[in-house]
């Protein structure tokens, strides 16, 4: 099974926003969020 991996575009946009070069958006922020919850394998935390 192939592993999930960000696009192109939205990995820019968090190496922007961790390098201090972009103040996230409301919007970048989601982008960001859905990105990751997208590549969530376990779906969510054990409990």
């Amino acid at each position: 099974m192939a592993k999930k991996q960000s696009t192109p575009p939205v990995s820019s946009l968090a190496g922007k926003v961790l390098s201090g070069a972009k103040k996230p958006t409301a919007s970048d922020a989601k982008k960001l969020a859905a990105s990751v919850l997208s590549q969530d394998e376990k779906k969510g935390q054990k409990k």
